[in-house]
């Protein structure tokens, strides 16, 4: 925009109107309008993936001197966008405010940026003062250019989500109409046709003052974190780093570990989580409040196994299957959320996953449109489960191998040590607020009472159709152990991810095994010792691997933070990991061939052959 705000600043304003929408697809087809009153469209609809980081000093400084910061990732790089909270207008849909831009290295300090308008500025007004973001926003922006003879005026449907700590806690959707060039007199058909629709809303504010808000909700309905006091200190070591591990589209880490970054002329920026920096956006600061006490969870009778026998409905085989390991999975639930024994969480996720895994050997005996809400909300409790039991698993390796060095060796890992713990802290309240929430205790106490009522949800069969254990088990059963063997032509050069894809074929055939082990008999529990052998095995190996990529990503993402003495330590236990990778990779054939055999295959056949 060539709109100035004034003789003084001479800054460019830029000129839209602003509409909050109800359905995201009611503002797309408007984008897809090819005339919007005598503008016509230049060009098709285009859709455009956006990742903006609004960022501020702890206390602050931006916000104080009336702008708003936006670091942004596009295809030509970042740049770095100062806003101006004042606008310049008398109020509904018509936003007029300054805006500068200019080019940003998120990898770097702002004094190291291209010169620009923008990074003068920006740090004239925070000095050597750290920045802290305050709010990502994710937008799948809709977007198309319309024009006339005197104006340009570029139209967006944005689908927004506000993302803290990669947690999505609010989502909104709104219609930008931003004049790109030309007489601002070309908005005014539009906004008198805009204001007559009943879906829209004009807004008053800015994206970034709905998501702070959301914010601060957010933060008044968070589990409890650990006080900053406690949390480890990162020194300032002189060496320029990233502003923030979560500004770096490569980096799959949670932002959540303070990162300092060092120009030349010695003054640093840092990014601080967000979760820290909430309180410091709003005027008055809010205090999460204690932890409720967890509703009681429900009580689940069953025996000492699930009891599935060969004449037994396949519906009714998986309803047993179900409850035997819903009811362990409650049974951990308490203990997950207080116990500091990692067994417990572990004891609720496997419970979890033999869920799942029932759910696609008898899930087709029930009604799918009437189970699926199950299977949804399993499937995410699962995913948060599996998010703390997979960093429980690294970091039991690492301190395992940890105890095995010298002193200085072991001080050393610490760095690395506690940057997953952090992690593990963060997916943990993950966890936790979903354990917490009403939703998923409407889905359990909706779950128990469907594993504890026969016939419910069974999907109707014909007298002839094969619908009892003995009648169709046997060919899922083949089915499964097929899903195996098939690997054998590659197994002499099966890289790693094959190798775990084995491992979750291996898997699924274990479980289909052992959820009517009592209908096999006792022959079964040799048949399945050997898939626990090879599944194992490559979890050891899938492990390592994990843990190695992790390791050389630290490696790289906190070069300039570490110490000569901790990156030669890291480096050493990456290597320990790549080697036993290596070995595990070497001797996985005995494990493999205890499956593979001619004699596993006719012991095989004769197991099912009994049902």
């Amino acid at each position: 925009m060539t709109t100035e705000a004034g003789p003084a600043s001479r800054a460019p304003l830029e000129v839209e109107l602003k509409y909050g929408v109800r359905d995201i697809a009611a503002a797309r087809r408007l984008v897809a309008a090819r005339e919007l009153t005598g503008l016509t469209a230049v060009g098709p609809m285009r859709t455009v993936r956006l990742v903006d980081r609004y960022v501020d000093t702890p206390d602050g400084a931006l916000a104080r001197a009336g702008w708003a910061g936006r670091l942004r990732e596009t295809g030509q790089g970042a740049e770095i966008s100062l806003k101006g909270l004042a606008r310049h207008d008398a109020g509904g849909a018509l936003h007029r405010r300054v805006e500068l831009v200019g080019a940003a290295d998120p990898l770097r300090p702002p004094t190291t940026w291209p010169p620009s308008e923008a990074r003068d500025r920006l740090v004239q007004l925070i000095g050597d003062h750290p920045l802290a973001e305050l709010v990502t926003l994710r937008q799948a922006r809709y977007q198309r250019r319309y024009t006339r003879d005197d104006a340009e005026v570029e139209v967006s449907a944005d689908d927004v989500e506000v993302v803290v700590q990669r947690q999505v806690i609010d989502r909104f959707a709104e219609l930008e109409l931003e004049l790109r060039g030309g007489d601002e007199a070309a908005l005014a058909p539009l906004m008198a046709w805009l204001d007559g629709n009943g879906a829209l809303a004009a807004v008053d504010g800015s994206k970034l003052e709905r998501a702070l808000d959301a914010v601060r909700r957010h933060a008044t309905q968070q589990v409890p974190v650990v006080p900053v006091a406690s949390e480890p200190t990162v020194a300032n070591t002189g060496k320029a780093t990233a502003l923030d591990p979560a500004l770096n589209p490569a980096d799959t880490s949670a932002a959540g570990v303070d990162a300092t970054a060092t120009g030349a002329a010695g003054t640093s920026t840092t990014i601080v989580p967000p979760a820290r920096v909430a309180a410091a956006a709003s005027e008055t600061a809010t205090v999460a409040p204690p932890e409720a006490e967890a509703p009681a969870t429900p009580r689940i009778l069953v025996p000492k196994s699930p009891g599935v026998l060969a004449d037994d409905h396949m519906a009714e085989a998986g309803r047993k299957v179900l409850r035997f390991h819903l009811a362990r999975m409650v049974a951990r639930e308490s203990g997950t959320r207080e116990s500091p024994d990692p067994e417990e969480l572990h004891g609720m996720r496997v419970a979890t996953r033999r869920q799942r895994a029932a759910w696609r050997v008898f899930g087709d005996a029930f009604e799918p449109k009437r189970t699926a809400r199950h299977r949804r909300r399993l499937r995410r409790v699962a995913a948060d489960l599996g998010a703390v039991r997979d960093l429980d698993v690294l970091i039991e390796s690492a301190r395992g191998y940890r105890a095995r060095q010298s002193r200085a060796e072991a001080t050393a890992l610490d760095a690395l040590i506690v940057a997953w713990q952090e992690r593990r802290a963060m997916a943990r309240a993950v966890l936790l607020r979903e354990l917490d929430s009403n939703g998923y205790r409407r889905w359990l106490d909706g779950y128990v009472a469907f594993v504890q009522s026969e016939g419910q949800s069974v999907r109707a069969v014909g007298p002839t159709e094969p619908h009892r254990v003995r009648d169709t088990m046997p060919s899922r059963i083949w089915a499964a152990y097929e899903a195996v063997r098939a690997y054998e032509p590659v197994m002499r050069w099966a890289d790693v991810s094959t190798l775990h894809d084995l491992r979750i074929a291996a898997k699924r055939y274990r479980y289909t095994l052992e959820f009517v082990r009592e209908a096999l008999g006792r022959d079964a529990s040799p048949m399945i010792a050997r898939v626990v052998a090879l599944q194992d095995h490559i979890g050891w190996l899938h492990d390592a691997d994990v843990a190695a990529g992790l390791a050389r990503a630290f490696l790289v993402e906190h070069a300039g933070d570490l110490t000569e003495l901790e990156s030669a330590a890291i480096g050493r236990y990456l290597v320990d990991r790549e080697r036993e990778q290596a070995r595990l990779r070497r001797t996985v054939g005995q494990p493999w061939r205890g499956l593979s055999s001619l004699a596993y295959r006719r012991s095989l056949g004769k197991l099912v052959a009994g049902l």
